[in-house]
């Protein structure tokens, strides 16, 4: 290995330097400030946990994404995290027993083993809440709420949510009774809006069906608020489920648009992002200029199935790697006060009454220019007084 090799981190890997880290920083604590205004209590789970835990009920998209490596202490399989959600589930599952309302939220790092798309990270920064115990619209409604907030915070200067459903598809898949097979290609094919496959898929499978016509017509139900009208006519003669499911929008998106009537609502009834373990509302916040989602989430009632405790659940996570590339974080060059080291228990009395009250202090001896330290003041001995003030 060169020199040159030594410095050469993995794709998708990077590192954060002194500016952008701060402004990373000051955003992920604002965010935890915001949350637990909301009565959100701040959790720290683990980076890494048994498999067993870590990606039970998230289907194979986050086993893909996951790093595994061998305990040396016990020889079990450890996954790293690529997705906090299951995490918090097994957290409320096992260390709360109170039967009520319970709000988590988080911050931090996860690792993907490749990256979501050819321009992600594979370790992105997250901080996001989930919401246990609440089976109805209200936790919904909450959650949007609070996305809607914490774009504002990150300073996103439109905010654009889509709102999606996966009960629909799931009532659809189950009254036209489908088989797991049929159902992952068509899960694919809905995935990816493509509608010619589609349309030669039907009449594979659904030939003579009188919900063929409504699979053909998922692709295209997408839109501002007339897409929900166009949904029921739409969906007329399919199961209640499928227009529970639509009311159920439709009843969010009301007060989302009147808390926030600045927001751009987009509504898209094929949406099948999390198919595997979401099963209810889904949503996802997009920027302008950026292709990927910048926050997403959705409900996910039986995820806390396998630890023991079925519990109506949702919530989201923020990508503030994602904000940070957009350059929507103010970035603010912090300053400070450079104290020319003179080795005094005077200056150094001083030099700690400034840090005590939260002041930047860099203490340096000549010839360091004080402002290659960052540095826009200075401390200097004046009258038999330490005093700051500014670079000459």
């Amino acid at each position: 290995m060169t020199y040159a090799d030594r410095w050469l981190l993995p794709d998708g890997v990077e590192e954060i330097l002194p500016a952008e880290a701060e402004a990373i920083e000051q955003l992920r604590r604002r965010l935890v400030d915001l949350y637990r205004t909301w009565g959100y209590d701040l959790v720290i789970p683990p980076l890494l946990e048994y498999t067993d835990s870590l990606l039970t009920g998230l289907g194979r998209d986050v086993d893909l994404l996951t790093f595994k490596v061998t305990d040396q202490l016990s020889g079990r399989t450890l996954g790293i995290r690529a997705d906090i959600t299951p995490q918090t589930a097994r957290m409320d599952a096992h260390s709360f027993t109170l039967p009520g309302a319970n709000r988590l939220c988080y911050a931090g790092h996860v690792v993907h083993a490749k990256p979501k798309n050819p321009l992600a990270t594979r370790t992105p920064i997250q901080a996001g809440v989930e919401f246990f115990g609440e089976p109805g619209t209200r936790a919904d409604i909450e959650v949007v709420s609070l996305l809607l907030e914490s774009l504002t915070l990150a300073g996103l200067p439109r905010q654009h949510i889509d709102l999606g459903h996966v009960g629909i598809y799931r009532a659809l898949a189950d009254a036209a009774d489908l088989s797991q097979t049929q159902e992952d290609i068509f899960f694919d094919l809905l995935q990816r809006k493509a509608v010619t496959e589609i349309r030669a898929w039907v009449a594979d499978n659904l030939n003579g069906s009188p919900l063929a016509e409504v699979f053909l017509a998922l692709p295209g139900l997408a839109g501002d608020r007339s897409v929900l009208d166009r949904a029921r006519d739409c969906f007329a003669q399919c199961p209640p489920a499928v227009l529970a499911a639509v009311d159920q929008l439709e009843q969010v998106a009301d007060v989302v648009a009147e808390r926030y009537p600045a927001a751009e609502l987009y509504f898209d009834l094929g949406e099948v992002r999390g198919y595997h373990y979401l099963t209810g509302l889904v949503f996802a916040a997009f920027a302008p200029g950026y292709g990927n989602p910048i926050a997403s989430g959705g409900r996910y009632d039986h995820i806390g199935e396998v630890f023991g405790r079925a519990r109506p659940a949702t919530g989201f996570a923020v990508d503030i790697s994602a904000i940070s590339k957009l350059g929507l974080i103010e970035r603010q060059t912090p300053g400070g006060i450079w104290a020319a080291d003179q080795a005094t228990p005077e200056q150094w009395r001083a030099v700690q009454a400034l840090r005590a009250k939260g002041e930047r202090v860099v203490c340096g001896a000549e010839p360091t220019p004080p402002e290659e330290a960052g540095c826009d003041r200075q401390l200097v001995l004046k009258d038999g007084h330490y005093q700051v003030i500014p670079l000459a």
